[in-house]
């Protein structure tokens, strides 16, 4: 199959309609793949698209039959030194949100957000999806809502018995580098938030995310 190249666009998008090419998105098409013809996609739509003559315009065509592979998922996770990674291998699987949460032990203060957003949108160009996640404004753990909230719970690790609720699944929780507090586990299992198991072994915190995802994912 062709290396179709895909362009996220910000704005609303449909076909007939005229957009304006970034200079990065020219420089891209033009000197990097060497073509005027791409992909777009927002909001879980995508379209054909070509560069004008003028290579000012992306000339929205026909909306293709691709149908957006992202889930209902919102990450939440407390920022790490490996965030980049995490939300780069999270949005491949198809969550639709990152919630960060700052927690007793997040120790990664000053990420660079919109950085962040920048490999978010890469990621999804990349992983065939037609949308791209949201980035939430970082909150407390004290101010999460826990209720019927899925965490990783690393003290499967060391033999403690935990299950999965039933019913659907929304929101996954990630602990920190140093994992989570005695205090947020009491506060988790006194919401009744269900931890998983990810094995006899303690994961990264970003290799954790990924694995939480494919447990709950169908």
């Amino acid at each position: 199959m062709k290396n179709i190249p895909r362009i996220f666009i910000k704005e609303n998008i449909e076909s007939g309609i005229q957009t304006p090419a970034e200079k990065d998105i020219v420089h891209y098409l033009s000197r990097v793949m060497r073509t005027d013809t791409c992909l777009v996609f927002g909001n879980g739509n995508e379209y054909n698209a070509t560069l004008s003559d003028d290579k000012k315009f992306l000339i929205i065509g026909e909306k293709t039959e691709h149908d957006d592979p992202s889930n209902n998922i919102t990450l939440m996770f407390a920022p790490i030194k490996r965030t980049d990674d995490l939300l780069n291998m999270a949005t491949q699987m198809g969550v639709c949100a990152f919630q960060p949460v700052i927690t007793d032990r997040t120790n990664a203060n000053h990420i660079n957000w919109e950085r962040m957003q920048k490999i978010v949108i890469e990621a999804a160009e990349q992983s065939n999806r037609n949308s791209v996640p949201v980035i939430k404004t970082p909150i407390k753990f004290s101010s999460l809502d826990l209720k019927g909230v899925v965490f990783a719970d690393e003290r499967a690790a060391y033999g403690h018995k935990v299950n999965v609720g039933a019913g659907d699944i929304t929101s996954i929780l990630i602990g920190p580098e140093g994992g989570f507090s005695d205090a947020e586990f009491v506060a988790l299992d006194a919401a009744g938030a269900y931890g998983i198991s990810l094995g006899k072994t303690i994961l990264r915190a970003e290799l954790a995310a990924a694995v939480a995802i494919a447990k709950v994912v169908k």
